[in-house]
């Protein structure tokens, strides 16, 4: 176990803040209790057990842990984030991503909001087909009154979501996808117009074969109405198209999946159709499905420049019987999804590193060389992959549906997928490497740490090359950090500057044809963001779009820079063009405070003592000052939240509304936070920003706020707020990493 250890010991102290921040056990007061070595030791212990289900000894068991342990402390190859966190733990659910039917029927539908919740709190991410729900206007047959439509019920399980929390370690996350052919699909398309409601969900469309040639044809195609299967009217498909790449260029949503293309992969055709995906679109399942993914470190699988192939297939045979085992030795929410699991076993294993791959082996991201090799490696992942699962199939037998499956006579295998290329923002963290199939996020960059300190966080290989050049200083890196690419650092050479190109340097186009060489060789689907300038306009989107469908990709996600309505500016620039834009105002004279005022004081434990916020309103019940208390008088956190309280008041004062006071400190955090009843509290700003949410006033829904609301999270690009730093959009996903902070819905 020695060489292990000490692997685990050079982990990296942002690997090391992620992981005692998500993952590590910790006590009833919140303490880690845990080590790395512990958790990985842990994870590999319950995930050996599988074996000795199939006839393995004690010691073979053993032997299996062990490989196991070495699989996951080399950081060759990790497991899904539920995995690492529950795995021998009493909660022990270990899979990521879930897929439930929503039928036209009121029990199905709040059937749906149970089980997700139930998800949700397990730490698993949902997706649902509401393609199904009568459309909006349609006669209810049990009461003939009239059907509110597919999205008002949305924003009941998006309510649902809000409400169940995943312990502060995962987000509750789910995708909402609608087919194109709904004749409420304009409302769908349009419904996250303002980010302000299901902020818990992403949204995509589902587009059909006939859409697209009606696209490509400019003619019309059919609206159906699901409840009666009828056409209920004809739309130009060109209108619906130009709607999703408008919407898509304003704040990033929908994505689209090509539903019929998902389809034609189907390994199980004879058991119907796939309608849905996992939150973020890499994993097309069937109702009730589950699947566990995990993702091989392609930095570690270079030797001498060059992709080390006996390791990767080494890996690659280990890394199946892994995920295998974990199937097995999961606790499913509910016993429908167990059945329907193990009925089929999907795993899905990918990559992250790969973007340190190619610097590694002195190729540019955005160039031919790099599109062959992805297309190398991925067909020699997959080709290995069911040549593992064929393997496991001999000793264990083929999963139970085979005989329903495209392999059945062809290949006897023990998974009807293997493959899917997923989003790995902590895990790459964790393992020290670049995201998924991405290309670096930055070059340098700024990372906060406790205490509010900064550091400047350097690119090993960029830091090795530039000093092997002569060409590293301080003072350059930190200019570089400005904005994390050499695109206009003329001191570096050529060569130089286009190896180390970052996601926002290479264009769109680039981005597809990437996403679609791995396509190529991947079961299910791939996680990727396609990033556009701020300056790119709809007919770039459409361009994207257009060339994904050409390309065969199963689902394209956008992001134009700056496009979310709630972006927090992070560069000096921005901010001065913040200030360029706004309007000059007369000044503010904050009103009088009466004689005699009504409020109520909150208790909140914080990580600096008991903290009393005492909320004042004025005649109408609105807000109108706060008052703060906390540890003795005179010390510094009294001092920090007597000063916070001030300036709330006269923002109040001034008329400034409370939830845009909340939402400017609500998650907040300092270097001490603390769990209570109610949930984890960051910082002294936090428990005050919780405190005015949960206040019962006309323009909070009367007391209808549960202090824990998402409006901070809707996703600020630019700012993270967990800890301030820049956050990126990575295959799907908002990441943060500065501290591991991720929100994939």
């Amino acid at each position: 176990m020695g060489e292990a250890s000490s692997k685990i010991l050079s982990l990296s102290q942002n690997a090391v803040t992620v992981l005692e921040k998500r993952y590590l056990k910790r006590n009833e007061e919140g303490k880690v209790i845990e080590t790395p070595e512990e958790l990985f030791r842990r994870v590999a212990h319950h995930v050996a057990a599988a074996d000795a289900l199939y006839g393995k000894s004690e010691a073979e068991v053993k032997s299996i842990e062990d490989e196991f342990y070495e699989l996951i402390t080399s950081l060759d190859f990790l497991p899904n984030s539920p995995t690492l966190m529950n795995a021998g733990r009493k909660l022990g659910q270990l899979s990521a991503c879930f897929v439930l039917p929503v039928e036209d029927s009121m029990e199905s539908i709040f059937d749906g909001v149970k089980y997700a919740a139930i998800i949700h709190k397990s730490g698993g991410g949902t997706g649902f087909s509401f393609s199904k729900l009568r459309p909006k206007g349609d006669v209810v047959g049990s009461t003939k009154g009239i059907s509110s439509g597919p999205i008002s019920f949305m924003t009941v399980f998006d309510t649902a979501t809000e409400a169940v929390k995943q312990g502060g370690t995962r987000r509750g996350a789910n995708m909402g996808i609608l087919r194109v052919d709904h004749p409420d699909i304009l409302d769908f398309i349009t419904c996250k117009d303002h980010n302000r409601k299901l902020n818990n969900f992403n949204i995509s469309v589902g587009l059909t074969e006939t859409f697209m040639k009606a696209v490509e044809e400019d003619k019309e195609y059919d609206l159906i109405n699901p409840r009666t299967k009828k056409v209920s009217s004809r739309i130009r498909a060109r209108i619906v198209f130009d709607t999703i790449v408008k919407q898509a260029w304003k704040n990033g949503e929908p994505g689209i999946v090509f539903l019929d293309r998902i389809n034609a992969s189907n390994p199980t055709p004879a058991l119907g159709e796939i309608e849905s995906t996992n939150p973020c679109g890499e994993q097309p399942l069937m109702p009730y499905e589950s699947c566990n993914l995990g993702s091989i470190n392609l930095a570690r699988m270079v030797k001498a420049g060059e992709v080390d192939w006996t390791k990767l297939k080494e890996v690659t045979w280990r890394a199946v019987h892994f995920l295998d085992n974990v199937i097995d030795v999961n606790k499913y929410p509910l016993h429908m999804i167990e059945e329907m699991t193990k009925a089929n076993r999907k795993i899905g294993l990918g990559i992250m590193g790969w973007a340190d791959m190619l610097i590694q082996m002195r190729i540019p991201y955005n160039s031919e060389r790099a599109i062959r090799l992805a297309s190398e490696v991925m067909g020699f992942i997959q080709t290995e992959g069911r040549i593992a699962s064929s393997a496991l199939s001999e000793e264990r037998g083929v999963f139970t549906n085979y005989k329903h499956s495209i392999y059945n006579g062809e290949m006897p295998v023990r998974n009807a997928t293997v493959t899917t290329i997923a989003p790995t923002g902590s895990l790459s963290i964790l393992a020290g490497c670049s995201s998924g199939i991405e290309p670096l996020f930055a070059v340098s960059f700024v990372r906060n740490v406790m205490e509010g300190t900064k550091l400047i966080e350097v690119n090993p290989h960029f830091e090795k090359e530039t000093k092997a050049l002569g060409l590293w200083s301080r003072e350059l890196m930190e200019r570089i950090a400005e904005t994390g690419s050499l695109a206009e650092f003329s001191e570096f050479p050529e060569e130089m500057r286009a190896l180390f190109v970052t996601a926002h340097d290479i264009t769109p186009t680039d981005h597809i044809m990437m996403q679609a060489a791995f396509q190529k060789y991947v079961d299910n689907a791939v996680s990727k963001t396609v990033n556009f300038s701020r300056s790119a306009t709809t007919r770039d989107v459409e361009d994207v779009y257009m060339l994904a469908y050409r390309t065969g990709c199963k689902g394209v996600t956008v992001y134009r820079d700056g496009s979310r309505e709630e972006q927090v500016l992070s560069t000096s620039k921005g901010q001065e063009a913040l200030k360029a834009a706004a309007p000059v105002q007369g000044k503010v004279v904050p009103k009088k405070r009466p004689a005699v005022i009504n409020g109520s004081t909150h208790l909140l434990k914080t990580g600096c003592g008991n903290l009393y916020v005492t909320i004042n309103e004025d005649e109408t019940g609105r807000p109108f000052e706060v008052f703060t208390n906390i540890g003795k008088a005179g010390g510094c956190a009294a001092s920090q939240a007597e000063a916070i309280g001030r300036l709330i008041s006269l923002a109040l004062r001034s008329n400034v509304e409370p939830e845009e006071i909340w939402k400017q400190m609500k998650g907040i955090s300092c270097h001490q936070p603390s769990w209570t009843e109610g949930g984890k509290i960051l910082s002294c700003s936090d428990a005050i920003a919780k405190a005015l949410e949960k206040y019962p006033h006309p323009a909070n829904g009367n007391g209808k706020g549960n202090g824990d609301s998402k409006h901070h999270e809707v996703m600020r690009i630019g700012a993270c707020p967990e800890c301030g730093g820049t956050v990126e959009h990575e295959g799907g996903c908002a990441i943060c990493h500065s501290c591991g902070f991720t929100k994939c819905g």
